[in-house]
């Protein structure tokens, strides 16, 4: 185990994420949903593959006893990786990265619907104080603070991406218990180039070469991303390296300034406080001991579906 290394992991995967969903406004402008996803996906297999060859991993990769629920996990992080993208076409950068905080906190909500688990009271607590925080982050695109309906449209569709990233965690749980972490990454993956390129009947268009780049460079930064953010957990435990995937906030406010001049409202960035208090709040109860680190929340947008 090495702490610094993998918390430096985390970090690094977290910025390239933030990097990628950058660009992925950036094309969004010009390139169709169903081509960017694609592209994040089928690219994003070049170094995944790489990585699984050099460890000589591709057999575990391949292999799996669930094909069906690769198939389910593949369609919920699929469907929210297009609402994920579509957003980010809508509403500024930080303002995607804050509500895409809501994940974790829904992970908790659906682990306890759908699989059953024991929630313990600061868990409610914290999802009750953490959806305070998403109130405050959706009130000034829901109250008319700005001009154009596409802000409404776009929080919205933040909101309901975070939603199926939760039902994604609680369908990866459910595979982690058969099936090998390579078989999870990759077969999701390759649903994911599969379920974009079946959008190619739908309005593709061919890339200028700077958007054939950045279409490129997507898939990759999510790949490299991924292989960081997996890596992470092999030096730390996740409640070590969880709460560094925060730092999104920090990196899309700096993005966002950079790149598109960006500023989100106060609103936002104090509901984003709330949430990532609760989160941690929950991730510092975990690390107690006795506490069930099984549980620990999904890491925001360390997002194989971001």
């Amino acid at each position: 185990m090495n702490a610094l290394k993998g918390i430096a992991l985390q970090i690094g995967a977290t910025f390239l994420f933030t990097i990628m969903q950058a660009l992925v406004r950036i094309v969004s402008e010009r390139i169709p949903t169903g081509e960017v996803v694609f592209s994040r996906s089928f690219f994003a297999l070049f170094p995944l593959l790489a990585m699984l060859a050099w460890r000589n991993e591709i057999s575990a990769a391949v292999r799996t006893a669930h094909p069906f629920g690769h198939i389910l996990r593949g369609t919920i992080g699929v469907t929210s990786m297009s609402l994920g993208f579509s957003a980010l076409a809508l509403i500024p950068l930080a303002d995607a990265t804050a509500i895409s905080f809501t994940a974790p906190l829904l992970t908790v909500v659906l682990a306890a619907l759908v699989l059953r688990e024991h929630v313990q009271t600061y868990r409610w607590a914290a999802v009750s104080v953490g959806l305070c925080g998403v109130v405050l982050m959706l009130w000034p695109h829901m109250s008319g603070e700005f001009d154009t309906t596409d802000h409404v449209l776009g929080a919205v569709l933040a909101l309901f991406a975070a939603g199926f990233t939760a039902g994604a965690m609680i369908q990866v749980r459910r595979l982690t218990e058969t099936e090998t972490t390579p078989a999870i990454v990759f077969y999701f993956q390759a649903l994911g180039a599969v379920a974009g390129l079946a959008t190619a009947g739908w309005g593709w268009v061919i890339p200028g070469f700077w958007d054939a780049v950045l279409l490129l460079t997507i898939g990759l930064l999510g790949g490299v991303g991924q292989i960081l953010l997996t890596e992470s957990y092999r030096y730390a435990p996740a409640s070590v390296v969880a709460p560094f995937a925060y730092s999104a906030m920090l990196w899309s406010l700096l993005l966002g300034f950079v790149l598109f001049a960006e500023v989100p409202p106060v609103l936002v960035v104090v509901g984003a406080g709330v949430v990532i208090g609760a989160g941690m709040y929950v991730i510092w109860r975990e690390r107690r001991p006795g506490a069930r680190r099984e549980d620990i929340p999904a890491p925001p947008p360390g997002a194989p579906e971001a």
